[in-house]
């Protein structure tokens, strides 16, 4: 299936968003599993922990966002819809969920590292699909100036 390649943004900002939603939702569940057992200042430095992996990951997903877009808006006209990721993006995309999965499963980790993490991770993924769309709508914008 072929769509226009800005619309391919819109596709990634979902994807993007879709992932960061869900992984945000772990990491707050696990926020509610743990909270009765700790202490405020406990939980207070672990939301502290995970504004600064919010910060790391969403520096680094703005950049990622940066080059999809100027990748996917150097497209022709029209492009296929797994067009949205390049192969890199794909295997990386596997690699990440396969190891989140697996560390859930294998019960190493404590909730509260779930919690950390996943907060601020799926939080940056979030902001970087709501990025996506963003640069869908300024494409448009200027496309209408034009």
């Amino acid at each position: 299936m072929k769509i226009k390649k800005e619309k391919l943004l819109i596709v990634a900002g979902a994807l993007w968003g879709i992932a960061g939603a869900n992984i945000l939702r772990i990491g707050i569940t696990s926020y509610i599993d743990t909270a009765p057992k700790r202490s405020l200042p406990i939980l207070l430095g672990m939301i502290a922990l995970s504004l600064v992996i919010l910060s790391g990951f969403g520096l680094m997903f703005y950049r990622v966002v940066k080059r999809n877009t100027k990748r996917i808006l150097s497209y022709p006209v029209r492009r296929s819809v797994f067009a949205v990721f390049d192969v890199k993006g794909y295997l990386l995309m596997a690699f990440m969920m396969g190891l989140g999965i697996g560390l859930r499963a294998s019960n190493l980790l404590p909730t509260e590292f779930f919690a950390v993490f996943y907060s601020g991770l799926g939080s940056a993924l979030l902001g970087a699909g709501i990025l996506f769309i963003g640069n869908y709508i300024k494409e448009r914008r200027q496309k209408a100036v034009q």
